[in-house]
C-alpha cells in the first residue's frame, strides 16, 4: 500500500470525526509557519491536521480518553498486529453489514474490557463510523446496518495513518484544553485549535455524553487562553465558524477585531479574502482560520 492515502497528497485519518478538516487541508496547511518545533493539536479529534503538519515534535491532545488510548495503540502496535486484531474480531463475532447481534456483543465486550483496538472495530461497523459515548462512558453508537463495515478505504487510511504517525516524534495527552500544560511552550512552538463550534450543534458538544460540553463559558476560556499565549509571542491558528444558518458568533468576531487577528475564509464555497472587506450571504456557513501571525503563503490560496 502507498503511504499516501488519497489523491490530495494528505494522510486521511481512519476515524470519521465530526468536523474533521481533511477536505480543507490544502487550504489550511500552507498557512502554517514553516518552522515549528512542537506542534500542539489541542483538540486533535481525528488528527487530520496534526498528522499532516510539519514540525519536529507533535502533541495530540483530546479530552476523550478512549480516543487517545486508541491512538496510543496505533502508535505502539505494528500495522500487521492491528490488522490481525481487526480480522480476528470480525471473524469471532461474525461482523458484517447485517449482523446487529455480533456488533452488540462486541460492544458489550469493549465496554467491559476497554481494549482500544476494539473501539476501532466498533467504529468501523457503527452508524456513520462515528464515536459516541453515554454518560456512563459506555460506547453506545448504534449499528450501521447495511451501511458500515471495515472497508478497503478505511484499511488504506489506517495503513497510511499508522505508518506515518510511527515515523513522527509524537506524544498523546488527554485533558480539557484549559487544563493543558502550556508552561514549556515557547515562541518556536505552534498551537492549533479546532474546538467544537459555538453556533453549530453536534453530539460532541452537547455536554450530554459524559464529557465536557461546549458553550459560551468554554468559548470565552479558549479565547482568553489564546490571548494570553499571544502576549507570550506563541503562534496559534484557530479554526472556527463566524456565521452559520443565520447565526453569528459575536463573541468571536469581537475578539478578532479587538486583537486585530488575521482571518482567512477557508470554506470551499468561498474565495479566500480578508474578513474585514467582504460581504457574505448571511445564511451561509462561513468557516475561517484565525491566526495571530501573517501567513506567508496566503496568496497561494487565490
Amino acid at each position: 500500500m502507498s503511504d499516501i492515502s488519497s489523491d490530495y497528497g494528505y494522510i486521511c485519518s481512519p476515524m470519521n470525526y465530526i468536523g474533521g478538516k481533511y477536505k480543507l487541508l490544502s487550504q489550511i496547511i500552507p498557512l502554517f509557519p514553516t518552522q515549528i518545533d512542537t506542534f500542539v493539536d489541542l483538540f486533535c479529534g481525528g488528527c487530520n491536521v496534526g498528522i499532516n503538519a510539519h514540525a519536529n515534535k507533535y502533541v495530540f491532545n483530546d479530552n476523550l480518553l478512549y480516543l487517545i488510548d486508541l491512538y496510543k495503540a496505533f502508535n505502539n502496535s505494528s500495522y500487521e498486529e492491528i490488522i490481525k486484531h481487526i480480522e480476528s474480531r470480525i471473524s469471532d463475532y461474525g461482523l458484517s453489514m447485517t449482523n446487529n447481534e455480533g456488533y452488540n456483543n462486541l460492544r458489550r465486550i469493549y465496554n467491559t474490557e476497554r481494549n482500544p483496538l476494539d473501539l476501532f472495530v466498533l467504529v468501523a461497523y457503527s452508524f456513520n463510523h462515528q464515536i459516541r459515548f453515554n454518560n456512563s462512558h459506555e460506547f453506545n453508537n448504534p449499528f450501521g446496518k447495511e451501511r458500515s463495515c471495515f472497508n478497503p478505504k478505511m484499511n488504506k487510511n489506517l495503513y497510511a495513518f499508522v505508518n506515518t504517525i510511527q515515523k513522527k516524534n509524537v506524544e498523546f495527552t488527554c485533558s480539557n484544553f484549559d487544563d493543558f500544560d502550556f508552561s514549556s511552550i515557547t515562541k518556536n512552538d505552534f498551537i492549533y485549535c479546532d474546538p467544537p463550534y459555538l453556533i453549530t450543534t453536534g453530539t460532541y458538544n452537547d455536554g450530554k455524553r459524559g464529557f465536557t460540553g461546549w458553550g459560551i463559558a468554554e468559548e470565552t476560556k479558549l479565547l482568553n487562553l489564546l490571548t494570553e499565549l499571544n502576549t507570550r509571542g506563541v503562534r496559534f491558528a484557530l479554526s472556527n465558524v463566524i456565521r452559520h444558518k443565520g447565526k453569528t458568533n459575536d463573541l468571536l468576531t469581537a475578539w478578532i477585531e479587538n486583537n486585530n487577528f488575521n482571518v482567512i475564509h477557508v470554506n470551499k464555497d468561498y474565495a479566500n479574502s480578508n474578513y474585514h472587506t467582504i460581504n457574505r450571504d448571511k445564511q451561509a456557513t462561513d468557516e475561517v482560520l484565525i491566526t495571530n501571525y501573517q501567513p506567508q503563503k496566503e496568496l497561494a490560496l487565490f
